[in-house]
């Protein structure tokens, strides 16, 4: 895989913690809160190039269908690239682990036929350099592929998201953030919004602040 010249820290988010509570929950979560079936409907009918920012500990890999030629996998935590390298040695396409952050991917420019972002875009530093840098590697046409949570719920539920983004949330979660609104932010990007849905997870018993989740796809435009 062609990387691009100026070099990226192997190690710029580092959250072992966090990562460790994770990749345990992440796992009971495929079962217990659907999300083996969310996975299914994220990526279904993927197919080419595929660039998956955020690859955490390499869950959605084992979901990509057989169209798909390659993923790059960017994962800038040590302990969840290491499970995700684990993880793309049992899936079923060609998957290759890169340590990178979104801001600045390590990857040439228009080399991709798709991307994918999951629960990812809470917790990046910079969401519209993040997003830049997913237009920049996508080539014109390209589909984005999104499943995020952000801001959700009523007046009271708002409050209480913004409330924990200004103080324990972000340094207790990895850097993630409950009240972001990730529709708009790939709008503003200059991504053209295709059909999206909201989700709650988990669909049933009491609301969370990170239960307030979209599914859905975008596309870079032809022209842009």
């Amino acid at each position: 895989m062609p990387l691009r010249s100026r070099k990226v820290p192997r190690d710029a988010v580092h959250h072992p913690l966090f990562a460790r509570c994770y990749a345990r929950a992440s796992v009971a979560g495929e079962t217990r809160m659907g999300m083996g079936r969310i996975r299914e409907r994220l990526l279904g009918g993927l197919s080419g190039r595929v660039i998956e920012i955020g690859a955490g500990n390499g869950l959605n890999f084992a979901h990509y269908p057989g169209t798909v030629a390659e993923v790059v996998a960017i994962e800038p935590e040590r302990r969840l690239r290491h499970l995700a390298v684990e993880a793309a040695l049992r899936a079923e396409v060609p998957v290759d682990v890169v340590p990178g952050v979104a801001e600045a991917l390590p990857v040439k420019s228009e080399g991709f036929d798709a991307a994918v972002v999951s629960l990812v875009l809470c917790s990046v530093r910079d969401v519209p350099r993040a997003l830049g840098e997913l237009r920049r590697v996508l080539r014109p046409g390209g589909e984005v592929r999104f499943f995020e949570h952000g801001r959700g719920g009523g007046r009271a539920m708002t409050f209480t998201q913004h409330a924990l983004d200004r103080t324990v949330w972000p340094l207790l979660s990895g850097g993630c953030h409950v009240a972001r609104e990730p529709v708009r932010a790939l709008r503003d990007a200059g991504f053209e919004l295709g059909p999206y849905r909201q989700v709650l997870m988990p669909a049933e018993g009491p609301q969370l602040p990170t239960s307030y989740c979209v599914l859905g796809a975008a596309w870079r435009p032809v022209s842009g």
